[in-house]
């Protein structure tokens, strides 16, 4: 099997295969799902049975519709930071390094101080003063990630800059956003398509433990991190019940991972044979 040209290895493969099980998951939530995420349905920590296959958690939910119900919540968050972040950091680390001087100046000075507060502490100082709904959690993610993607979207974009063609751009007149859509963004997508893929397992993993620290997504929805949280203290009445939400943080993050370590290899492949 290939993608993009090139032919996928079997982690790769397999990677694939997981993202596509839980993005269709996410995708039909409501028709994969036997009951709505909050509705309570039986007698808390129900055994599994045939109407149950995981059980029910604390409150007499069952977990199997919580548990896909959770995909959507996960994995449509972190895909909307994600994208958010890139679109922040792509267009100032592309700014920046094509218009130089004191804008360069001011923004790696911004990304510098950004970057030198811990992420953690600065969403839990952000969260608490503005409060945990879902905008404000997709809006700080965002804008606490994105210096990431700004110091190699500027890095890809200063090495490209500096080449004939666009200096040829620049002479003809063309205008900022022209530079940046036309000539700079195709040559440094493979790199980027890559780093999408890590920040997005970052921001899953983030919304994860801001969730099981009490300020991510909050009840009754359900997302993989609060159903740790919730029944980690239940532990010895139902010891699997924490490690279905677990498991699909862990396995979704190898799989991701899985595509995009393919992905760095093809890109670093490349560049050997154009050296």
């Amino acid at each position: 099997m290939r993608m993009f040209g090139h032919r996928l290895s079997l982690p790769a493969l397999l990677g694939l295969v997981i993202i596509a099980a839980n993005l269709l998951a996410a995708v039909f939530a409501p028709l994969i799902a036997p009951f709505d995420q909050a509705s309570v349905v039986g007698d808390a920590w129900g055994d599994a049975s045939a109407q149950f296959p995981l059980g029910l958690d604390n409150l007499g939910r069952d977990l199997f519709s919580r548990l896909i119900y959770g995909a959507r919540m996960s994995i449509g968050l972190a895909l909307v930071i994600t994208c958010l972040s890139f679109t922040l950091g792509i267009v100032t680390g592309f700014a920046a390094a094509v218009l130089r001087g004191w804008v360069d100046t001011v923004l790696s000075r911004l990304v510098d101080l950004l970057l030198s507060m811990p992420t953690l502490i600065l969403a839990f100082i952000i969260l608490s003063v503005l409060g945990t709904d879902l905008p404000v959690l997709v809006v700080t993610i965002a804008v606490l990630d994105a210096p990431k993607v700004f110091r190699l979207s500027r890095a890809l974009a200063m090495n490209i800059a500096a080449l004939e063609y666009v200096e040829v751009a620049r002479v003809r007149g063309e205008g900022l956003w022209w530079i940046i859509r036309r000539e700079i963004l195709p040559n440094a997508m493979a790199p980027l398509i890559a780093e999408f893929g890590l920040r997005f397992s970052f921001a899953f993993l983030f919304i994860a433990a801001l969730s099981f620290l009490g300020l991510g997504v909050q009840p009754p929805a359900a997302d993989w991190g609060s159903m740790v949280r919730d029944y980690r203290d239940m532990i010895n009445l139902d010891a699997a019940a924490p490690l279905y939400p677990a498991g699909a943080i862990a396995l979704l993050t190898i799989g991701v991972n899985f595509v995009v370590d393919w992905m760095l290899a093809i890109h670093a492949r490349g560049h050997g044979e154009g050296a």
